[in-house]
């Protein structure tokens, strides 16, 4: 069973920055895509940033260029560089990975990150 394992999560002020990484417990091939998502207290699970095998990124919107995702995809391993933090990115994050030729994708047990005012 291949698990994502994630790190860099913690207690941060506001403005301040984090580093999240993810890697997987075991080699898997044909990855399409990964991503992180996060999921604050109450609220439903959203795309952060994601990133494909051929390196083209996608992050959502409401971010303003404060985060960046970097990775490699053939290693299975994805960052989330995050800076100018804010009350409002406090959450549990997700690591992310689909490979089309599992057919199926994977989710990472989450870390906490919490922003304070």
């Amino acid at each position: 069973q291949v698990q994502l394992v994630e790190s860099g999560g913690g207690l941060v002020e506001a403005g301040g920055s984090l580093r999240l990484s993810c890697a997987t417990s075991r080699s898997v091939s044909s990855v399409h895509m990964m991503a992180w998502h996060r999921q604050a207290p109450g609220k439903e699970r959203e795309l952060v940033a994601s990133i494909s095998g051929n390196g083209r990124t996608n992050y959502n919107d409401y971010l303003n260029g404060r985060f960046t995702i970097s990775g490699d995809i053939a290693k299975n391993t994805v960052d989330l560089q995050m800076n100018n933090l804010k009350p409002e990115d406090t959450a549990v994050y997700y690591c992310y990975l689909y490979s089309w030729g599992l057919g199926r994708d994977f989710w990472g047990q989450g870390t906490q990150v919490t922003v304070s005012s």
